[in-house]
């Protein structure tokens, strides 16, 4: 039967928060999962009957009071489920490697943060286990919260192998401008929608603040954000391919060879060579603070976080493309779960707590109370004190039972589901390419793109040399594979 491109209303949110270098974790709990690891403070009959689980996530660096506050959380949820947590943080800038090295090496972990980019392959190498039917046996209220159409979007063959992170289930992308230069140089920031229409503010910036100024700062994990909203990946992660999203037809197609796509790789390039964009953006793994315009996914009231991450007195944004629904909208924040876990029930219920207890769900997103942050109207409106605290509260779970921040609208979440009500569904909605006899040629062909991708999407390298030579590498790792499978699967898919 058809599958139904029907909008559903979601929680959305893409909070970027960026910070230096870590690869850390709490130094109070052992590992539930690996019996060689140890701590003498863990060593109570306590702890010998409330196993601790590795969640490894993304995040910036692991601050002084970071043990503290997660000893806090473990206090919290050994009461209430039985379960602690060793949150493990791997830096924005080292998170692709550190990741592909744990699920390679077999590294024990019970709960893993993961995305579109990692999820099909860690599916594929049988790194994540499949909950279909533990997570409505053991976390009915989780399975409960979460819509059924945000279920579908993570399942690969029909199964469901993560959990995902009920929230920005559509995309919306923005431009952000910190408000003294719109002030300083009178930047009509509501009339600029597109790349083209950047050019002169961002050139007027340059020419006033001097040679050592890059308006648009970049770092290599992330170039330009955004780039590819217009075209679907098909959750492949593999951004060179795919359909564009309006395309009723839904052809296949190398999306770096299209004239739109090539047309604002040539933008990047001239700005780049102008000194629009910093020089080492193409090895820049963090951001520095204070940017002065950034590209981000987001929703309405997300400038207060990112002023407090970012150390600016106001940001002014304005959005420039959706909102969108998209398989990998859905699977832009995932947690799945190990497939040697000893602690598969554990894990569920765990992440149970984080989508339906307001307490917990804010000690993971904000911090340590009273340091981090304070409540001002119990659980739902609170006031963040530092912007040190690393772990990103898009990966962790709904953000139904998070508190708003103070300054930002008291109606925040109630704007974002009128946004997500707003949201014109790709043509691929419900569509996830299965890549399980395309290991290899995936693999080879995200080499490629990997190899190249930070100079490209930083604008370092000319696109009308550099594209050809992509494409072609990308042609011999097995493109052309990927793309006539993807097309097979598409056409069977949508004609059910």
């Amino acid at each position: 039967m058809k599958r139904s491109l029907k909008l559903i209303s979601t929680m959305c949110m893409a909070t970027l928060l960026m910070s230096g270098l870590a690869a850390c974790g709490s130094k109070s709990d052992t590992s539930a999962t690996d019996p060689k690891a140890s701590d003498s403070s863990s060593t109570s009959s306590t702890s010998k009957d409330v196993p601790t689980l590795v969640w490894w996530t993304i995040g910036g660096q692991v601050p002084n009071n970071f043990d503290k506050a997660v000893a806090a959380m473990n206090e919290y949820t050994a009461e209430k489920i039985g379960v602690k947590v060793d949150i493990k943080v791997a830096s924005w800038g080292e998170w692709d490697t550190k990741i592909n090295t744990i699920v390679n090496t077999g590294e024990p972990f019970d709960i893993l943060f993961t995305n579109g980019s990692k999820y099909s392959q860690q599916v594929s190498m049988g790194a994540l286990a499949d909950i279909s039917d533990l997570v409505q046996s053991e976390t009915p209220d989780l399975y409960k919260l979460i819509p059924e159409k945000v279920w579908d979007g993570t399942k690969i063959g029909g199964k469901i192998y993560s959990v995902p992170t009920y929230k920005d289930s559509s995309l919306t992308q923005y431009w952000v401008f910190d408000h003294k230069y719109v002030e300083k140089y009178g930047l009509d920031v509501n009339n600029i929608k597109t790349l083209k229409d950047l050019d002169k503010p961002l050139h007027d910036m340059k020419a006033g603040e001097g040679k050592s100024f890059y308006p648009l700062p970049m770092t290599q994990g992330e170039g330009l954000n955004g780039f590819f909203n217009g075209y679907d990946d098909m959750a492949l992660g593999l951004p060179p391919i795919g359909v564009k999203a309006d395309d009723a037809s839904r052809k296949v197609i190398s999306v770096l060879e299209q004239p739109d796509v090539m047309d604002h790789l040539k933008t990047l390039h001239q700005w780049y060579k102008d000194g629009i964009i910093n020089p080492d953006a193409p090895t820049k793994p963090e951001p520095d603070k204070g940017r002065p315009f950034f590209s981000a996914q987001g929703f309405p009231g997300a400038e207060v976080s990112w002023q407090i991450n970012e150390g600016v007195d106001k940001y002014d944004m304005v959005q420039n493309y959706g909102p969108i629904y998209t398989t990998s909208t859905i699977q832009g924040s995932l947690n799945g779960i190990s497939a040697n876990s000893k602690y598969k029930k554990e894990a569920l219920k765990y992440l149970e707590l984080v989508n339906t207890d307001p307490k917990l769900r804010n000690m993971l997103a904000f911090g340590e109370e009273g340091v981090d942050y304070k409540k001002i109207d119990g659980e739902k409106v609170v006031e963040r004190t530092t912007d040190t605290w690393p772990l990103a509260a898009y990966t962790q779970g709904t953000f139904f039972d998070m508190a708003t921040t103070k300054g930002a609208p008291e109606d925040q979440w109630q704007q974002v589901e009128k946004l997500n009500g707003q949201a014109f569904a790709s043509s691929l909605l419900g569509f996830s390419m299965d890549t399980t006899n395309l290991t290899t040629e995936v693999a080879n062909t995200k080499a490629v793109w990997d190899k190249y991708r930070y100079e490209l999407l930083t604008g370092a390298s000319d696109p009308e040399k550099m594209v050809p030579k992509i494409v072609s590498e990308m042609k011999s790792a097995g493109m052309d594979a990927i793309m006539k499978a993807a097309q097979e699967q598409i056409d069977t898919f949508f004609s059910k």
